[in-house]
C-alpha cells in the first residue's frame, strides 16, 4: 500500500512516498521556485538507503500543474521512479495548513471540502490558496486515486474555549473567527502517540509538553492525549521567538511602529514574519550559525541565544500550571532533535518542577528518540524524532478505512 504525502506551497511543493506496510519511504522531494524564472525540482530514490538515486531538475516551471508533472514523471521513472505507473498510489495524503473550525478532523476531499478550504483563506491567507492547488491539480493527474485533506490545526482543536479564545470583544470570534488554532498540529499528534508508545503506555495516560522547535518553533500542552493549549495563534506568528518571527509581543507596538517609522500594515507584518526572531537580534537565523558566533564572543548571537530559550523556559513553565501533572517534556524537530545548548537552555533552573536533566545524556545524538532526563528527575525528558509525513500517510489511510 503506497501513498503519496504532498505539501504545497505558495511556491514549492515537498512529496514523500511511502510504503505504508513497511513505513519506508520509497522517494521523496520538493518543487521550488515555482513562478519564477529559473525553478528547480530535487528527487530522490529510497532516500536514506545503499539504494539512494537522486536527480535535480533546473527549468521554468510556470505553476503548481507543471511542477505536479515533473514529479509524476519522476514517481514514474524507469530508473529514478518507485512506481511503474500512479495507478500503484492507494491515496495521496495532503498538508492543509486552516481548517478553521468547520474542518476539525481530516477529510476525504470532496467538492464541499474544497470549498470550505476556500472559505478559510481569510484565516490562512498564505498557505490555504496554495494547498487548494495543490489537491486540484493531484485530483486532475491522478483521476480515480482518492486525496485526502489532512488540516495542520486539527490536533488543537480539542482546547477548551478558556485556551482559544482571544480577550477582544466576543463579535471578533463570532463574526470574523478571530481566536487561537495552533500549527504544527501535525507534528504534536505524531509526537504524542509516538512518546505514550516509546514509554509503554496509552495517550491518555500522559500529560505532556512538547517542544516543536525549528525555524518556525511551537509549543503545546497535551492532557490525556489532548490538546489543551498550544502557543501559535490565530496565525504562526504568534507564540516563542523563532527563526526569522517575534512570537508574543505587545499589540500596541505595531501602531507605534506605523507612527514612528511610516511603515505600513504589510510592511509590518513581513518585518514581524521575516526580519525578526533571532534574524532580528543578530543577523542569523540558523542556530548552528549563532552557536558559532557565540563561540567567538559575538554578544548579539549569544543574547539571541538567551532570549529564544528564556522565551521556551517560560511557556513551559506556563504549561506546567496548565497541566497540574506533567509526566514528560519533549522536544522535536530540527532544533529540539539536534541541539542540545538548546535542550540544555530551555531547562535550565527548572529543578524545583521536578525537571533534573542529565548532561552526558543530552549531548549525545538521538536516533528515533533518546531519554535525556537524570535518573532522579521526576519528570521524564525525551528527544523524539518527529515524523509528519508518517503521519498524514496513516491518517490518509484511516479516513480511507473508515469510509
Amino acid at each position: 500500500m503506497k501513498v503519496l504525502v504532498i505539501n504545497s506551497g505558495s511556491s514549492s511543493i515537498k512529496y514523500q512516498l511511502l510504503d505504508m506496510q513497511t513505513r519506508a519511504v520509497l522517494a521523496s522531494g520538493i518543487v521550488e521556485r515555482i513562478g519564477e524564472p529559473l525553478g528547480a525540482l530535487t528527487h530522490k530514490k529510497a532516500p536514506g538507503t545503499d539504494a539512494e538515486a537522486r536527480k535535480t531538475i533546473e527549468q521554468p516551471i510556470a505553476d503548481h500543474k507543471q511542477g505536479m508533472n515533473l514529479l509524476v514523471g519522476l514517481l514514474t521513472d524507469p530508473e529514478l521512479g518507485a512506481v511503474a505507473d500512479m495507478g500503484e498510489i492507494y491515496a495521496v495524503g495532503h498538508r492543509v495548513l486552516q481548517g478553521g473550525e468547520t474542518l476539525y478532523m481530516p477529510l476525504a476531499v470532496d467538492d464541499a471540502v474544497k470549498d470550505a478550504i476556500r472559505a478559510n483563506i481569510p484565516i490562512g491567507p498564505l498557505h490555504n490558496p496554495a494547498n487548494l492547488a495543490g489537491i486540484e491539480v493531484a485530483q486532475e493527474l491522478m483521476p480515480g486515486v482518492p486525496q485526502v485533506a489532512v488540516f495542520d490545526t486539527e490536533f488543537h482543536q480539542t482546547m477548551p474555549a478558556q485556551a482559544f479564545i482571544y480577550p477582544l470583544p466576543y463579535e471578533m470570534y463570532e463574526r470574523h473567527r478571530i481566536r487561537r488554532y495552533g500549527f504544527h498540529g501535525t507534528s504534536h499528534k505524531f509526537i504524542a502517540k509516538e512518546t505514550a508508545r516509546l514509554l509503554g503506555r496509552v495517550p491518555e495516560e500522559l500529560n505532556l509538553i512538547i517542544a516543536h522547535l525549528g525555524n518556525g518553533c511551537s509549543l503545546s500542552a497535551v492532557k490525556a492525549g489532548r490538546c489543551v493549549d498550544t502557543s501559535m495563534g490565530l496565525t504562526p506568528l504568534a507564540g516563542v521567538m523563532m527563526g526569522t518571527r517575534c512570537g508574543d509581543i505587545d499589540p500596541a507596538i505595531i501602531p507605534f511602529i506605523a507612527e514612528q517609522t511610516g511603515m505600513d500594515v504589510v510592511q509590518i507584518d513581513a518585518m514581524l514574519n521575516k526580519q525578526s526572531g533571532l534574524k532580528g537580534i543578530c543577523g542569523m537565523n540558523d542556530m548552528r550559525d549563532i552557536h558559532a558566533a557565540r563561540a567567538k564572543g559575538d554578544e548579539r548571537a549569544q543574547l539571541a541565544f538567551e532570549m529564544f530559550t528564556y522565551r521556551i523556559r517560560k511557556y513551559v513553565g506556563a504549561y506546567f500550571a496548565a497541566l497540574g501533572r506533567v509526566d514528560a517534556v519533549v522536544f522535536t524537530a530540527g532544533i529540539g532533535e539536534n541541539d542540545p545548548d538548546v535542550r540544555a537552555g530551555v531547562l535550565q533552573g527548572l529543578e524545583s518542577l521536578g525537571i533534573v536533566l542529565d548532561p552526558a545524556a543530552n549531548a549525545g545524538r538521538a536516533g528515533e528518540w533518546m531519554r535525556i532526563a537524570a535518573p532522579q528527575s521526576r519528570v521524564d525528558v525525551l528527544v523524539v524524532r518527529t515524523n509528519e509525513e508518517l503521519e498524514i500517510a496513516r491518517t490518509t489511510v484511516e479516513v480511507l478505512r473508515k469510509g
